[in-house]
């Protein structure tokens, strides 16, 4: 690298922001100097450009000072005022006023900031003598941070200028978002000054990485207006559609949207100090028309720092406007209060000095004057604070596009410092500023998806059972499972529904009403044999044991009612030992049916007898219900059966728990024992005379019987859930209504209907049938029978009886003769057969 001569920068461009603000200076103290406020003193002034450059601002700071060029002179005349001014304005950004507030501290000359927020500036240990009109950037971040709480934003990316301006910025910035969970997914330091060699590779770094960073939809940028304009346009053929924090170094530079639009750009929130009424100096622009206001554009056209559209060179009045147009309200106001505050500050140091002699007067006097002065500014009073800082808070605004045009005074919020809270005027600019992004809903959780940072995060639903019942959760909440559940994406847990048989369940209403009709024809049945138990039918049906069999298979009916409504301990137990005993005394009494049928009709003496030995009806009844209600008893007493509470996913299931399975398959392989029995009976006389042969019926009842219990043993075992108990309670009916058609229908229709049939005479026709059948048949067998019988006279009252179990059969006599003569329906000579 070649060392030559050193020589002061040259600026090579226009910024129409910064020539609007040396206006302001240059109208405001003008204001003051035709005013009566100074009481005939005159503020003077010299502007120096210092191209956004710090050696060049440097350069402009000595020449204030009374060192020729450089700051080794060691001897200078005291009597003499050792500097040129006794007040500085400026500089806009913080780099430059904190090189420049180093110099200025040397001779402690007030330097008044209308623009430099850097945080470091309100140390007044290091920079005593620095003062500002606007407020540092603690608060304005702090306000960023609220914003993005408000808003739900926690995964941000940082712009900004790699200088202690920016470098304060974002350690502010981080350090209050932290707190709050807001996360900063990539920092980008740009050049402060785009005269660096390495800006525009540090920008196209800058581009990649929002680029690579898809899901970062909120950036907060604290770069420069000209930095902004180059991140814009290259992006001028994209949609970005990112929401742009703009601190107050760009946030009223609408030059930056260059060749790229605002809807592609995305939502741009700017934070601008607060502002005044500027009148009366936009009307000092508009009186600029002395021609070299329009000279002096034209000359500088090439280089001015503007969007392509802007054409100066029309008329003096697009002059006017391009300045009107550029103008920073809040820069232009900052400006004001600082040359009133200088003004306010002079009048006070000038009650108690002669100020009209220059030397009577000193920079160190003057700042100790403007750190305690209060002046007004638009009605408002105003001071500097313990920092030296005034800090009126900021105004919030969000650009808006307007066929082409951008609106960067749209303001919609005020931002209070001191309360750190959003003031809105009405709902409608509130509106304006809610910008939440896409947030977990209920029902949902912030997944971080593996190695990415917490921030970084995707809405995952809720699983099955687990629940979030607000925004944002970081994880869902589990539902108490025995008595709750949620489904996929839930924001609430579901009480979970009983589930039982219910009574108005349709199924069970069915159920229901088959027994109510087999409960109605158990009692028609038994009025109908009670009223006509005189009869041939009724006798042969059995007399009072088919009393008994109907009065069990009322209790079967009501048992199958237990099987429906919510079940508890003592309905489980009831039900199945209701059940076991009623039908097991059915069966038991069909079985002894069974077994007097075989007796009536056996020609086998040997059997007979044994048969006759055994023929203890009640106690057969009473042995075999005996052993049921043994096998129940023992069952409630080792493990009855009880109420019984199964969780399902959704529902909880109350069903009733048999407790031993073991004793529920003894019980009815019991009942099936004796079902078989009375089959295998019933099976031996299916060839009994035919109208009143109960064999056959028998035989079809227990057929349906074992039918039904075949199939329920399978279905039941497959079978889960609230109908389980309709299972059995269809079996149970399906049983009760097979011995009720096979055992006392056809009696009622003979009795109903076919009352012909119901009279001695026809018995005794069909008796005679059968007999002299089996005497052709088995002569040897008929003749051992007849001997074998003991004889005695017949009650005159029961001249013919039925083969099932009436004591009396018709005798006639001898057989052989029996057979050679005719049946003329004439009387008989009847025998009693004793003992059958």
């Amino acid at each position: 690298m070649n060392v030559t001569k050193p020589e002061p920068a040259i600026c090579n461009s226009l910024n129409i922001g910064g020539f609007t603000r040396m206006l302001a200076m240059k109208h405001a103290i003008e204001v003051i100097n035709n005013s009566s406020l100074l009481n005939g003193l005159m503020l003077g002034y010299e502007i120096y450009d210092s191209c956004s450059d710090v050696s060049t601002a440097i350069r402009a700071t000595m020449a204030f000072l009374n060192y020729p060029g450089s700051c080794a002179q060691e001897h200078y005349n005291t009597s003499e005022p050792p500097v040129r001014v006794q007040a500085v304005v400026g500089e806009a950004y913080s780099e430059i006023s904190i090189a420049v507030a180093h110099l200025l501290n040397l001779e402690l000359i007030p330097q008044i900031s209308y623009g430099s927020t850097a945080e470091i500036l309100s140390d007044k240990m290091r920079f005593p003598a620095f003062l500002r009109t606007v407020p540092n950037d603690y608060h304005q971040t702090k306000a960023m941070v609220n914003l993005i709480q408000n808003n739900g934003w926690n995964w941000i990316g940082f712009i900004t200028t790699d200088g202690d301006y920016g470098r304060s910025a974002i350690e502010s910035f981080v350090s209050q978002a932290s707190e709050l969970g807001i996360c900063v997914a990539f920092k980008v330091f740009l050049p402060n000054f785009l005269s660096d060699k390495n800006t525009d590779t540090k920008i196209n770094q800058a581009i990649n990485t929002i680029r690579k960073n898809q899901r970062v939809n909120v950036i907060v940028s604290f770069a420069k207006p000209a930095h902004m304009m180059k991140i814009f346009d290259s992006f001028c053929e994209e949609t970005l559609g990112k929401i742009w924090i703009a601190s107050d170094s760009w946030s009223m530079s609408k030059e930056v949207i260059h060749k790229s639009k605002l809807t592609n750009i995305g939502k741009i929130i700017g934070f601008t100090f607060k502002t005044g009424n500027i009148t009366q100096f936009q009307h000092y622009l508009s009186s600029l028309n002395d021609g070299i206001l329009k000279d002096f554009l034209s000359d500088h056209t090439d280089h001015v720092f503007l969007n392509d559209t802007t054409n100066i060179k029309n008329t003096q009045e697009s002059g006017i406007n391009v300045l009107i147009n550029n103008l920073h309200r809040d820069a232009v106001y900052s400006i004001q209060m600082a040359i009133s505050a200088i003004a306010n500050a002079v009048v006070d140091l000038c009650k108690e000095t002669n100020c009209k002699e220059p030397a009577n007067i000193h920079p160190y006097e003057l700042l100790i004057s403007l750190k305690k002065t209060e002046f007004e500014q638009n009605g408002r009073s105003l001071r500097f604070d313990s920092n030296g800082d005034i800090n009126l808070g900021y105004n919030v605004v969000v650009w808006k596009s307007f066929n082409g045009d951008i609106d960067v005074d749209n303001t919609v919020s005020e931002y209070d410092i001191n309360n750190e809270t959003f003031i809105f005027s009405s709902n409608a600019k509130k509106q304006e500023l809610d910008l939440r992004v896409k947030s977990c809903k209920p029902g949902q959780f912030k997944k971080t998806s593996e190695g990415q940072h917490t921030c970084c995060y995707q809405c995952t639903n809720c699983t099955d059972n687990h629940y979030s019942n607000d925004t944002d959760m970081d994880e869902c909440l589990s539902c108490n499972t025995s008595t709750e559940w949620s489904p996929h994406g839930s924001s609430n847990c579901t009480a979970k529904q009983v589930e039982h048989f219910r009574w108005n369940n349709g199924f069970a209403m069915v159920l229901l009403g088959i027994a109510a009709l087999g409960t109605l024809a158990v009692l028609v049945i038994a009025i109908i044999f009670i009223k006509q138990r005189q009869t041939p039918v009724v006798k042969a049906s059995g007399g009072p044991i088919s009393y008994m069999i109907l009065l069990s298979l009322l209790s079967s009916f009501i048992s199958s009612v237990f099987f429906v409504g919510h079940p508890f301990s003592l309905k489980c137990k009831v039900r199945q030992v209701l059940f076991g005993l009623s039908f097991a005394c059915c069966v038991s009494c069909i079985l002894v049916k069974s077994l007097q049928i075989i007796l009536a009709f056996q020609f086998k003496p040997d059997l007979k007898n044994a048969l006759k030995k055994i023929n203890k009806p009640y106690v057969i009844i009473a042995c075999c219900v005996g052993i049921q209600g043994l096998i129940c008893t023992l069952w409630l007493i080792l493990k009855s059966p009880e109420e019984e509470r199964i969780v399902l996913e959704t529902t909880i299931l109350v069903n009733c728990n048999e407790g031993s399975y073991i004793f529920f398959g003894v019980m009815l392989g019991y009942i099936a024992l004796l079902a078989f029995v009375c089959f295998v009976c019933a099976f031996m006389g299916r060839k009994l005379p035919e109208n009143y042969n109960e064999a056959k019926f028998i035989t079809f009842g227990m057929l349906l019987y074992f039918i039904s219990w075949i199939i329920f043993i399978p279905v039941y075992v497959t079978t889960s859930g609230k109908y389980l108990p309709a299972v059995e309670m269809v079996v149970i009916l399906i049983s009760n209504y097979g011995i009720l058609c096979c055992h006392f229908f056809p009696k009622c229709y003979i009795i109903l209907f076919k009352k012909q049939n119901n009279t001695k005479d026809v018995f005794r026709q069909k008796l005679f049938e059968y007999s002299s059948k089996m005497m052709r048949s088995k002569t040897a067998i008929r003749t051992s029978s007849i001997n074998s019988l003991a004889v005695s006279t017949c009650s005159t009252t029961t001249p013919f009886c039925l083969v099932s179990d009436i004591k009396c059969v018709e005798c006639f006599g001898n057989f052989d003769k029996f057979t050679k003569s005719q049946y003329t329906g004439t009387a008989i000579r009847r025998k009693r057969i004793s003992s059958i």
